[in-house]
């Protein structure tokens, strides 16, 4: 892969993330490299982010529509997404440049209300679309479809719909597993369910999915990726699908999934990893 134009996105209202991102100019320039700060546009060959999970979020619709490979550089907390460390930044773009990279396709999500026969635009998320009860006392009831076929009805705080990427994130607190994140699943996750019995569960990406909130409640919230999508009411119906588009994301070979998330969850707490001794072909 040949990079001569690259967008650099900033984290918003981040003085640290915008001088940094004026030194990549600088960086790219002295590479024959055009860059600019805040762009999205087609035909770029790659998106540098400066910032957290959240500012990468943000751009992945845009940047799966145009099928832009993106790397994140973390300048926020855990960073399952923007892995790049600040300190590493320079080496990882070298060898981005090099063409020593991994290219990963994540896979999305799309959501839409259909309330009263009128469907919604669709909405695209990266990690999780979350059914969410929002400040009020009582329960939700929500039935849940795949492919037409009923599964169940949550009594819960709402409802987690997330890729792989996304299980790390929300569902990952509300109880759901880890899933290797280039599998093609959806999972669906109830948030402080009433019955122990309501489990999360995995369903394959193929499948179309839909939801209706039964009865009357107020303050129902549809989110996707973290930003409020619509209101929810009674008899609505959100319908899930996994978008026709993937986000690109560039990973560093030198590093595994699994290191990632032992560093960023802490598994283990073990400074040097064990090898594996004896192990030969199956």
């Amino acid at each position: 892969m040949i990079i001569k134009k690259v967008g650099i996105i900033i984290k918003k209202d981040s003085a640290e993330a915008l001088k940094m991102g004026q030194d990549l100019t600088e960086w790219f320039a002295k590479r024959s490299v055009h860059s600019v700060i805040d762009a999205v546009r087609d035909g770029m060959d790659m998106l540098v982010i400066l910032g957290g999970d959240g500012t990468l979020l943000h751009i992945a619709d845009q940047a799966s529509r145009f099928q832009i490979p993106v790397v994140g550089i973390n300048l926020g907390d855990l960073g399952f997404l923007t892995e790049v460390a600040v300190n590493e930044r320079y080496e990882a773009l070298e060898a981005i440049l090099s063409g020593s990279i991994i290219i990963e396709e994540r896979l999305m999500l799309k959501a839409r209300i259909n309330s009263g026969g009128n469907p919604s635009q669709w909405h695209y998320a990266l990690n999780d679309v979350v059914i969410s009860k929002g400040n009020v006392d009582q329960l939700v009831q929500i039935s849940a479809w795949a492919d037409q076929e009923y599964i169940t009805s949550y009594r819960a705080d709402g409802l987690i719909f997330s890729t792989p990427t996304g299980s790390t994130a929300y569902n990952l607190s509300a109880g759901g597993p880890i899933v290797y994140p280039v599998q093609n699943s959806i999972l669906v996750t109830p948030i402080c369910p009433f019955m122990l019995e309501s489990r999360p569960v995995l369903l394959p990406a193929s499948m179309n999915l839909s939801t209706r909130l039964e009865g009357s409640v107020n303050d129902v919230k549809v989110i996707v990726d973290g930003r409020l999508a619509w209101s929810m009411e009674a008899n609505d119906l959100l319908e899930i699908r996994v978008s026709e588009n993937r986000l690109l994301l560039i990973t560093s070979p030198q590093k595994g999934y699994f290191e990632i998330l032992r560093n960023k969850l802490n598994w283990g707490g073990r400074s040097v990893t064990p090898k594996l001794e004896g192990s030969g072909p199956v």
